[in-house]
């Protein structure tokens, strides 16, 4: 690519203010200056079109690049922005990290309104008053489980946007109860977070199911590429749409998210649910929380175990009776881990490959 295609490449500096950071962003979309990176990544240059990079992995796999220009992150705040008829002169909180295009969200959002997202990361006692903020499950649970001055501030929000790994029933249900007016995101880092709300596509959001239930996604909020694998981003695409590793359907006109294709692993030469085994888990044993992963093995090809945190710690027998009555024989668990706290990323998603290699490690 020629050099005067391309433009350099900065990492935000965690000691920035957030008004800082805001400032630094608005030049970037603008096309002034360097293109902003939230990680480390492989190059030090990007094509001009390019005005932040995340870097991403999910929960299996390894990083992506992924470039995100400034038309599709504007797309995406004006997007969130008219779903919740927001107006100029109102204010985003900050509870996320910059690390992830969600934190780098909040910025935009408040910026297209004409403020300043209030950052309110690592904040103890009173939060500051917002009209919107974003989080991830593990801070809606906070909330409800103890952290007032949190619950004070998501109720005194007019919308509480939770994203980042999917959202339990029965907190769902809590968050409510409450009084919190939640709003369920989905999405990922190359549809710029959120572009479906509470079931519903935002903006110029489109959705399809393709023959083997995965969803396809198009809007304009969608990436550029993955700079580190052209060809792995080209692979994704269908007729404009981008393939995503999430299963899908569409029920009464929006869209359920049922689990992922990669979720799936085959033990004793069966296909298993790793989401489906932890609803089942999770329904048979009051307030536990629980992840399933896989572990290579010489006799099952992927033996089945499952990490346990908190109190609630079953034996093995009582949750190999409840898998395979509810899903079959071959759901039947080879191990457990009893953990303090899942490891989990900064939004929330469970890292099972960590799980993995915790068993691995002490010799299955």
């Amino acid at each position: 690519m020629e050099q005067t295609s391309q433009r350099e490449i900065r990492a935000i500096d965690p000691t920035w203010s957030i008004a800082d950071i805001t400032a630094r962003l608005a030049k970037t979309l603008a096309g002034e200056g360097p293109a902003i990176t939230l990680g480390p990544i492989s190059v030090e240059r990007v094509p001009s079109e390019i005005a932040v990079v995340v870097s991403t992995s999910g929960s299996t796999g390894d990083a992506k690049e992924v470039g995100l220009s400034a038309g599709a992150i504007f797309a995406s705040a004006k997007a969130t922005n008219k779903f919740f008829g927001a107006s100029k002169g109102q204010t985003w909180s900050l509870l996320l990290p910059l690390t992830h295009i969600a934190g780098v969200n909040v910025l935009v959002r408040a910026l297209e309104l004409g403020t300043i997202a209030i950052d309110a990361r690592g904040i103890t006692g009173k939060y500051p008053d917002a009209d919107y903020t974003a989080i991830v499950p593990t801070q809606l649970f906070r909330a409800l489980n103890g952290d007032s001055d949190l619950l004070a501030h998501l109720l005194s929000a007019k919308s509480v946007l939770v994203g980042g790994a999917a959202l339990d029933d029965e907190l769902r249900e809590q968050a409510r109860a409450a009084g919190i007016n939640i709003v369920e995101s989905y999405g990922m880092t190359e549809t710029c977070g959120g572009c479906v709300y509470d079931g519903l596509p935002i903006g110029d959001t489109s959705i399809e199911i393709n023959s083997a239930g995965l969803i396809k996604i198009s809007t304009s909020s969608l990436a550029t590429t993955y700079l580190n694998d052209v060809t792995g981003w080209s692979a994704k695409l269908e007729n404009g749409y981008f393939l995503t590793s999430d299963l899908g359907e569409i029920v009464n006109g929006k869209l359920n998210v049922t689990g992922r294709a990669d979720d799936v692993i085959i033990t004793g030469g069966e296909n298993i649910s790793l989401t489906k085994v932890e609803e089942v888990i999770r329904n048979t044993f009051a307030g536990i929380e629980c992840a399933a992963f896989a572990v290579a093995d010489q006799q099952w090809g992927q033996a089945l175990h499952l990490a346990v945190a908190g109190s609630v710690k079953p034996e093995v027998s009582e949750i190999n009776a409840s898998l395979s009555s509810q899903i079959s024989a071959a759901a039947k668990i080879k191990g457990v881990i009893y953990l303090d706290q899942l490891p989990k990323s900064a939004l929330d998603k469970v890292n099972r490959q960590e799980l993995a290699s915790l068993v691995l490690r002490k010799g299955k």
